[in-house]
C-alpha cells in the first residue's frame, strides 16, 4: 500500500519544519494532495520559496517564516498541531566540518526546541530527520540499527544527539518520537546548485550544461540511494505508528546498493552523453559504503518502499529534464 492510501483523522494538523526544502516541500505537497491541513515552517536559509509557491493559494496551507532556533516561534507554530515532521536542518558533511558551531545551533538546539514545543503543546507524534551518517566508521553491511560506529563529522554527531534526545523525550515526558535515518535521498526539487549540492542533481545539471563532473574518490564507493517518495512514506507511516514503536530510530532507505561510478554512467546513458568524469580526492568525513537494513522499519512502522533505485532515478531524470 502506498502512502496515498494512509488515513488520518480529518481534523489532523501537520507541521512540517524545513517545509520549503527538498524533503519538506515534498511532504507538504503529499499531505495537501491527501486533503490535510499543513503548516510549513522555514527560515529559507537553505529552503526555497519556489518549492512551496504552488501551495500558497491552498486554504489548507500556511507558511510560517520563522527559525527553529527560536523557542517562542516553535511554541507558536506547534499550537493545535497533531503531527510534527521535523525536517529543518543543515545537511552536508563537508560543510559541517567547516561550520561545527552552526550545525550544533541548528541541528541540535533547533531540534530540541521543536521537541520541547511539541511536548508543551501536546503534539501526538514527533517525527524527525536523522541520517545514515550516524553509522560512522562501521564497515558492517547492511547497516542495522544498533550497529553504529564512531561518527566521522559534526553533522553525523548532531543527528546522533538528536536521537538521544528523542529517546529521552519518550522516556521522560511520554512524547512519541520517531527518528528516521535517511539514506541518500534524491528526487524532484533537490537543489543542484552550490558547492554542497547532493551528487545526483549536481551530476545531472553539470552533464546537461556540457560540463565534466568530478567524482570524489575512485567511484567505487556505494550508497543506498533512496527516492523521495519512499521518504514521504516513512514519515507518514511513523505518524501512524504505535506508541510502543516510539523513542528510537529507523533506517529509511530502499534496501539496495549502487556504486557511484555506475550511477554516473547510468546518468550519462539516460542523457545520451559520453563524458569521462574527473576523479578528485576523497572527501573528509565521508563513509565508504552504505546499504540499509530496513527490516526494523518494515516491522514496527509498516514501511514498505515502493520505489527501487531504477524506478526512482528514471522519474528524477525526467523531472530535471523539465525543470533545469
Amino acid at each position: 500500500m502506498s502512502y496515498e492510501q494512509l488515513k488520518f483523522n480529518d481534523d489532523s494538523v501537520f507541521l512540517i519544519t524545513g517545509g520549503a526544502g527538498f524533503i519538506g516541500s515534498n511532504i507538504c505537497e503529499a499531505l495537501l494532495n491527501m486533503g490535510y491541513t499543513v503548516r510549513c515552517m522555514d527560515n529559507l536559509s537553505t529552503g526555497h520559496i519556489e518549492n512551496i509557491q504552488p501551495f500558497m493559494e491552498n486554504p489548507k496551507f500556511t507558511f510560517i517564516q520563522e527559525d527553529i532556533r527560536d523557542l517562542d516561534s516553535c511554541l507558536k507554530a506547534t499550537e493545535g498541531v497533531t503531527y510534527v515532521c521535523n525536517e529543518a536542518a543543515w545537511g552536508s558533511v563537508p560543510r559541517s566540518i567547516e561550520m561545527p558551531l552552526l550545525y550544533e545551533e541548528i541541528n541540535i538546539r533547533g531540534t530540541l526546541n521543536m521537541m520541547e514545543a511539541s511536548r508543551q503543546n501536546g503534539v501526538q507524534k514527533f517525527v524527525y530527520a536523522s541520517s545514515s551518517s550516524v553509522y560512522g566508521d562501521s564497515t558492517v553491511l547492511p547497516k542495522k540499527e544498533g550497529g553504529e560506529g564512531h561518527v566521522l563529522s559534526p553533522y553525523a554527531l548532531t543527528k546522533k544527539v538528536d536521537e538521544e534526545y528523542g529517546k529521552l523525550y519518550k522516556d521522560l515526558y511520554g512524547l512519541d518520537t520517531y527518528g528516521l535515518r535517511y539514506f541518500n535521498v534524491f528526487g524532484r526539487r533537490q537543489d543542484p546548485n552550490g558547492a554542497y549540492a547532493a551528487v545526483i542533481p549536481k551530476f545531472l545539471k553539470q552533464l546537461m550544461n556540457g560540463e565534466r563532473p568530478t567524482i570524489n574518490g575512485d567511484g567505487k564507493q556505494s550508497r543506498d540511494f533512496t527516492y523521495i517518495d519512499n521518504v514521504i512514506e516513512g514519515n507518514l507511516r511513523a505518524c501512524l505508528a504505535p506508541s510502543e514503536a516510539a523513542g528510537t530510530a529507523y533506517n529509511i532507505g530502499a534496501g539496495g546498493r549502487e556504486y557511484l561510478i555506475d550511477v554516473y554512467n547510468g546518468l550519462c546513458e539516460a542523457l545520451e552523453l559520453d563524458v569521462e568524469p574527473i576523479y578528485g580526492p576523497n572527501r573528509k568525513g565521508d563513509i565508504r559504503d552504505s546499504n540499509a537494513d530496513i527490516s526494523k522499519a518494515r516491522e514496527n512502522l509498516g514501511y514498505d518502499p515502493s520505489y527501487d533505485f531504477k524506478a526512482g532515478i528514471k522519474l528524477a531524470i525526467e523531472w530535471y529534464k523539465e525543470n533545469l
